[in-house]
């Protein structure tokens, strides 16, 4: 124990003697959350759909089929209730609910005009407002169809109403979904590849070969070597959740505790990684391209900056072993959906 805290000492005196270290700690996470949530939108694939169809007429079902068909939407639940398509969303099975009324095929014969209600989960506030774009320019086609089949007289709104109903983040703000997002990849980058670089680093100036030779153990040396980077990845979140809700005014729905337990392990985690690299790179310069070339594809395929389910089914098998992946989801689930542990334990899990 006593040699642990020995290293520990040493470690964090040479931590705070390299400016660069400190400035990637404080400066580079501040100006990421500042610039990076305000990143483009993409388009989206795969949208997952909730048909709940009180109706059962012809209409009902081409209307389904039409929205199906499209090629944006996949039908992952058919529900009797509105209600079951509600734990359907809450269990991540659906992003999109569509409620077909009773009397829907009669009413829009009758009084050419008729109501659907889309009910929008919109954690992910880039595939909420593009789905509901979508769903609506699918209904609109429907209505142009049904008038021409007919010869109904056409109203400048169209025979169908849509109201939606947007859940969990009800003023569809794109950085609700990205700020989460882009402080799970600074917690990244603090507590597993900089562990890495400074491992690296001692083989460079000579001095690992020194700590070899003196009675500390290999697992002292190690734990001594990451612990300080652990401390420095909660040091960053922290930090990012106090700019996030200073800059954007995002407080997490769910417990605080929640994000740094799983954090926690998250650490531990990649900090195993940034062991690994470390093992195998003999200068600075190789770990940092390495662990580059690792860090694109965990971030591209972590559910970041567009949803896994937007990605070829090859992908979304690959982003199985991704621990970036969970991180993400536990941020925006806690942040937005206010989840508490029992709901991230398939994620924690994994990791």
């Amino acid at each position: 124990m006593r040699q642990l805290l020995i290293i520990l000492q040493k470690e964090f005196l040479q931590i705070f003697r390299n400016q660069t270290i400190i400035k990637m700690i404080i400066i580079l996470p501040v100006l990421q959350l500042l610039i990076l949530p305000w990143a483009a939108t993409f388009e989206q694939k795969n949208i997952s759909l909730s048909v709940v169809d009180n109706d059962h007429g012809s209409f009902s079902r081409r209307l389904t089929e039409k929205i199906i068909s499209s090629g944006y939407f996949r039908l992952t639940d058919y529900s009797a209730s509105y209600e079951q398509a509600v734990k359907a969303v809450e269990t991540n099975r659906a992003d999109l609910i569509l409620e077909i009324p009773h009397n829907f095929e009669n009413t829009l014969i009758r009084e050419q005009q008729a109501g659907l209600l889309l009910s929008v989960n919109a954690i992910n506030g880039q595939k909420a407002g593009l789905g509901s774009t979508y769903i609506a320019q699918i209904i609109q086609d429907f209505n142009s169809e049904i008038i021409a089949e007919r010869g109904l007289q056409s109203t400048p709104s169209g025979l169908i109403h849509i109201e939606p109903q947007y859940k969990y983040n009800t003023k569809m703000d794109y950085r609700n979904y990205m700020v989460p997002g882009i402080l799970v990849m600074l917690v990244t980058l603090i507590g597993g590849i900089l562990a890495a670089i400074n491992i690296v680093r001692e083989k460079e100036i000579g001095t690992i070969e020194q700590i070899n030779v003196t009675p500390i153990s290999k697992t002292v040396f190690i734990l001594g070597k990451l612990i300080p980077f652990w401390v420095m990845g909660f040091v960053v979140l922290t930090l990012g959740l106090i700019v996030a809700r200073l800059v954007y005014g995002l407080s997490p729905v769910g417990n605080l505790t929640v994000i740094y337990f799983f954090a926690f392990f998250y650490l531990l985690a990649f900090s195993g990684f940034g062991l690994l690299l470390s093992t195998y790179s003999d200068t600075q310069q190789q770990a940092m391209f390495v662990a580059f070339f690792f860090l694109i594809i965990f971030f591209l395929l972590s559910g970041l900056i567009t949803p896994v389910s937007s990605m070829p089914q090859w992908a979304q098998t690959v982003t199985l072993l991704n621990p970036v992946r969970y991180f993400v989801d536990v941020m925006r689930l806690v942040y937005m959906k206010g989840s508490g542990l029992a709901d991230i334990i398939p994620q924690l899990l994994a990791v």
